[in-house]
């Protein structure tokens, strides 16, 4: 199923332009969606109401043919690239290449992304091609309604990431405690880098993978994103936040969840006690009509009420609730919407996370966090991995 770009053309007339340009490799996830094709080398792509063209290189020129969604596809050679560097010089050709490869398809201005590259928006000015930057950047607004094939990636990428952190759990349950509080597993110290190695594993024989992944313990864990370093202690919060991204399909997923090996001190239980609150309070906001505000200030509510500071409430906090609830999720790991004080309207469709969290160095951190679809009467929670905060 095809994406609906009915918004696209409704944008493009209303900035009367003929098309949607994109200069990037697949790795940009607009060019990815908008082209359907993955390629690891930069290709141009032009939309129009009437036509999806690219111009790929005649190494991709095969694969493209087969696996882009587009209804023309050419390659350089069919504009004289050859010629036009022997007399112009390779960039120069280049964006002669480009506005040759428009003008066939009848266009004679573009908008582009924020992003597109300055020296090809220049090049195709300089070739007689209307250029307009699109500041509003309609595609990833598109992009956060996902079709019902990109809603089963992204439950197919949280399957293989609850496997991956049932690795992890299952690591820091086999470990016993050792005289200074290290976690050891095989008389071997644990560390973070070793249930990484473990996630990374079980994401890879599930057809996932990713850059880097969060393991981080006691005061570490304090910083929400310090990808964590170093061996693992008992009593302490360890925060394991996965987010992997499908090698086939290129979505994402995203989960977090926080263990205790032992028994936590009495703020720490305090700490997860609010956070499963909050966690359940915001998803109680999720509803389309709502705003991504509305779910951030239910999660702080819950915060404020028990006397602990958020962003929300102290912008120059550096202790408690002192992140966002929540973001899109799809071929980015972060898009929109936004779960924030900026947050925008929720629609059916749209993949979130909602992960409320509290943080402060002489406790540690404590993060829950799910993955969500929100539906035309509230939300699906695709999330199936449970919450505990004691590891025994």
């Amino acid at each position: 199923m095809d994406p609906d770009f009915s918004r696209l053309d409704a944008h493009l007339d209303s900035l009367g332009v003929d098309a949607y340009a994109i200069d990037a490799a697949s790795t940009d996830s607009n060019q990815r969606y908008l082209s359907g094709f993955d390629a690891p080398d930069p290709f141009f792509t032009c939309y129009t109401p009437e036509e999806l063209s690219v111009l790929v290189s005649g190494l991709e020129y095969g694969r493209a043919r087969t696996e882009s969604r587009a209804d023309r596809i050419e390659r350089p050679v069919a504009y004289d690239k050859r010629e036009l560097v022997d007399a112009y010089g390779p960039r120069e050709a280049s964006h002669r290449v480009a506005a040759a490869f428009l003008s066939a398809g009848g266009v004679e201005s573009v908008a582009v992304p924020e992003r597109f590259p300055v020296g090809t928006a220049d090049g195709l000015r300089e070739q007689g091609i209307e250029v307009v930057v699109d500041t509003d950047d309609v595609l990833v607004d598109i992009r956060a309604v996902k079709t019902p094939p990109e809603l089963d990636h992204v439950r197919a990428a949280q399957r293989a990431n609850e496997a991956a952190m049932a690795a992890a759990e299952g690591l820091i349950e086999r470990s016993t405690i050792g005289a200074d509080g290290q976690l050891l597993v095989d008389g071997e110290t644990l560390t973070s880098e070793r249930v990484k190695e473990a996630i990374e594993i079980t994401l890879l024989k599930h057809g996932c993978g990713l850059d880097e992944t969060i393991v981080a313990c006691g005061e570490r864990a304090a910083d929400p994103h310090d990808r964590g370093s170093g061996p693992l202690y008992a009593t302490e919060p360890i925060i394991v936040d996965i987010f992997p991204r499908n090698k086939s399909t290129k979505y994402h997923a995203d989960m977090t969840r926080t263990f205790c090996k032992g028994e936590p001190d009495e703020t720490l239980a305090e700490w997860y006690d609010l956070t499963e609150r909050a966690l359940a309070a915001a998803l109680d906001a999720v509803e389309p009509g709502n705003t991504g505000e509305d779910v951030h200030a239910a999660a702080c509510a819950v915060y404020e009420d028990a006397g602990l500071p958020t962003l929300r409430a102290d912008p120059s906090t550096e202790t408690g609730f002192i992140h966002s609830t929540g973001h899109g999720v799809g071929l980015d790991v972060h898009e929109r919407p936004r779960l924030s004080t900026d947050g925008g309207d929720l629609v059916a469709g749209q993949v979130i996370t909602v992960e409320p969290g509290l943080y402060d160095p002489a406790v540690g951190g404590v993060r829950i966090e799910d993955i969500v679809i929100v539906t035309d009467d509230g939300y699906e929670n695709i999330t199936e991995y449970p919450i505990e905060l004691v590891v025994d």
